[in-house]
């Protein structure tokens, strides 16, 4: 099961209580004030693991719970800290918080909720092994022996611990990728990522044969690479929420360049000029930024018959637009696409 966003309740260990001791000890009767301090509470830390591909463990437990600091002891003992808790994620997750859950009751009350979520974003964490405090444990109280003075010598005074911050969260995974497929079911995207890379999704002929996006990475000589991300075929509507699309468009928002995979044979009573004006306008609405990515078109199925008529008709309406003609089927013109990305992406990532 794919999860790229979920919500999740988390809270930090509270701090221990500082204590008021008495240094008690044979032939020592007056010994003064030795209560120590408590210990910190845990931490809840978002960690960046490169072994993580999805946000699936939260679906079963979407709670983040730290441990709290201990109370201090006499003869100056500190309470042990509490154990952090560590939550892992993977690259391209974005961090909401709640604004309106600032409590652990009112995180509860929230979380249960379905209305009135306030969303804020404090955190996008793209790097393995990043690491995010997405809620700091309570500071530990001190012991009397912190307020003796010369004209206290027998303090009564100390200080609890502070409560650990607590909160509703909303994580969100966008993948990250240099280039991404965008294209109607069927248009050959899964095919392609297939050729191009060791990614190996379902291939089949009917529509909506990717549930999930599939991240592929493309080899150049040099050491070079780039990644490509397969998103779920659009359908017009897409931006509002209409088939899987709406789902999947936040995935290419990290992309440095988008690639429009059209039927250029119109084999599934398709026109390529209308797919285009559709895709087009389906990125526009979503995020108008997304539509101003840099973008080509791949012209795939170029063995069927029809292809090239279209193809003419296509660079006629739209004679400003970049097509590399192919066909991912037989793996004619990958080259020339793989040329493409090296000069247009994995270039100017690796320099």
């Amino acid at each position: 099961m794919f999860i790229d966003h979920i919500r999740i309740i988390a809270r930090a260990g509270d701090g221990g209580d500082g204590v008021v001791s008495w240094r008690r000890e044979k032939y020592v009767p007056k010994g003064g004030p030795d209560g120590g301090d408590g210990g910190a509470g845990g931490d809840v830390v978002l960690v960046v693991d490169p072994s993580t591909d999805t946000l699936r463990q939260y679906h079963y437990d979407p709670k983040l719970i730290a441990h709290d600091g201990k109370n201090g002891a006499g003869q100056r003992k500190t309470g042990k800290s509490g154990r952090k808790v560590i939550g892992k994620v993977p690259p391209g997750t974005v961090v909401y918080r709640a604004t309106n859950a600032e409590t652990l009751q009112g995180a509860v009350e929230l979380e249960r909720s379905e209305e009135g979520i306030e969303l804020e974003p404090i955190a996008d964490l793209t790097e393995y092994g990043q690491e995010f405090v997405l809620c700091k444990g309570g500071d530990p109280g001190k012991g009397n022996y912190h307020f003796k003075s010369p004209t206290n010598r027998a303090p009564e005074e100390h200080t609890l611990g502070t409560p650990g911050e607590a909160g509703v969260f909303y994580l969100e995974l966008r993948r990250i990728a240099d280039a991404g497929l965008v294209g109607f079911p069927n248009a050959g995207k899964s095919t392609l990522i297939s050729k191009l890379s060791a990614a190996q999704p379902k291939v089949a002929s009917y529509p909506f044969t990717t549930l999930q996006p599939v991240v592929g990475v493309v080899e150049f000589p040099g050491h070079r690479r780039c990644t490509i991300a397969d998103i779920p075929g659009l359908i017009e509507g897409a931006h509002e929420n209409k088939g899987l699309g709406h789902e999947f468009l936040r995935h290419i928002t990290r992309c440095h360049m988008l690639l429009f995979v059209l039927d250029m044979a119109g084999s599934e009573g398709r026109d390529p000029i209308s797919d285009l004006q559709i895709l087009r306008q389906e990125i526009k609405e979503y995020d108008e930024e997304l539509a101003k990515f840099p973008w080509k078109v791949v012209a795939n199925k170029m063995d069927l018959e029809g292809s090239v008529e279209y193809l003419a008709a296509f660079k006629q309406r739209f004679p400003k637009v970049d097509v590399i003609p192919i066909s991912a089927e037989m793996e004619e013109g990958l080259d020339e696409l793989k040329g493409m990305l090296n000069s247009e992406v994995a270039h100017h990532k690796n320099t």
